[in-house]
């Protein structure tokens, strides 16, 4: 740490690794800047960081204990919305998408429904070490030929979102798990997919008052933490930077209309809507200007980069240290109030009603043919 600013690099990174455990020089990179938040990826991702339910126990153990002389306890997150963003399947209980949950919630008309399950979906998460899931989506799927969202939304309209994104909201923080809805101010109208390209949205600012963002602010009603941004341009309320990298949505309506008070987190830094339009060293800085907390980045060494580029800002005086601080503030009020899965428990952590995927009505009613 660097005492003249008592913070480190590591605590604005969401930082990604490749393999089932920590490399030397992993463990030396987050020595050396502070790593204070990690996301860990599945077999679909090159950083494939998933094995087996064990292996996964011993890498998030691995991990805490690089943070061991912080006294507070290392973020680790994952994406495992479910359907076709689950990024720990074996030995997992295979989640359906929204899309079902959505059906099924509406057949029976009852949220409970979406509220046990993920009870189940987080209790697997942190018996395994996990304590941040990018998870739920918030976006209204309005445009049927959306190429990243479609069946990963719970509706084409906000009573049915909210509805539902509230009760998966309350149902991983009743066990030790923090959500993290996305993707603010909106992915639902998009055309293209931002991981791909910079996407355009055109949607009235009273549209987005009173369509868009009202899952966003029942989820935050409803005790969510962290909130992650869209690489979505509106250049109709923005005409220089997308969601990500701006002031007007991450200041002015975010913090100061909707009045958020939690954790703002970058989606990846590294989805070609940033990259092909801002530099690996500019984007970091435009983010934190614009009111991220957390950046995140899908690899180490574009991370590094991104920190690198963070410590020449403030050297440099672009990026004051007061701001910054506030973010790192933040996140450790929320780091002290998290729980960890106990070593000396190592039974119930790998055994279990969490890791079977046995008969109850929960799974018979939601969770067949997922």
């Amino acid at each position: 740490m660097n005492n003249s600013r008592d913070f480190d690099l590591g605590e604005l990174i969401i930082f990604a690794f490749k393999g089932f455990d920590v490399s030397t020089e992993t463990q030396k990179n987050i020595v050396k800047y502070g790593v204070a938040n990690t996301i860990l990826f599945g077999v679909r991702h090159k950083n494939n960081n998933y094995e087996s339910k064990q292996q996964l126990i011993d890498l998030t153990d691995q991990l805490q204990a690089l943070r061991s002389d912080h006294h507070l306890p290392m973020i680790v997150s994952a994406d495992q919305e479910g359907g076709l963003v689950q990024r720990f399947v074996t030995d997992f209980t295979r989640l359906p998408s929204a899309k079902k949950v959505s059906d099924r919630v509406l057949e029976k008309n009852s949220a409970q429904l979406a509220f046990e399950l993920t009870q189940i979906q987080a209790k697997e998460l942190f018996a395994a070490g996990i304590q941040l899931n990018f998870a739920p989506v918030c976006d209204i799927n309005t445009n049927p030929n959306n190429p990243v969202i479609g069946t990963r939304a719970y509706g084409s309209d906000e009573a049915t979102v909210s509805k539902i994104v509230t009760s998966v909201v309350r149902g991983h923080l009743t066990q030790n798990v923090q959500p993290c809805i996305k993707h603010f101010p909106g992915h639902g109208d998009t055309h293209v997919d931002s991981h791909l390209a910079l996407p355009t949205v055109t949607t009235p600012l009273e549209t987005l008052r009173t369509r868009e963002w009202i899952p966003f602010h029942k989820a935050m009603r409803s005790g969510c933490n962290f909130l992650m941004s869209a690489h979505v341009m509106l250049p109709h309320l923005d005409p220089d930077f997308p969601g990500t990298l701006s002031q007007t949505f991450l200041k002015k309506y975010l913090r100061e209309e909707l009045l958020y008070q939690g954790t703002v987190i970058s989606d990846d830094m590294q989805m070609q809507a940033i990259t092909d339009h801002y530099g690996a060293s500019e984007a970091p800085i435009l983010a934190l200007e614009a009111g991220c907390d957390l950046l995140c980045y899908q690899t180490e060494e574009v991370a590094i980069v991104a920190m690198d580029a963070i410590e020449k800002a403030i050297v440099d005086k672009r990026l004051s240290i007061d701001r910054l601080k506030a973010s790192v503030e933040r996140v450790r009020k929320i780091r002290q109030q998290m729980n960890l899965a106990k070593k000396s428990d190592q039974n119930s952590r790998t055994t279990g009603d969490h890791w079977s995927s046995g008969s109850s009505g929960v799974r018979e009613t939601i969770w067949v043919n997922p």
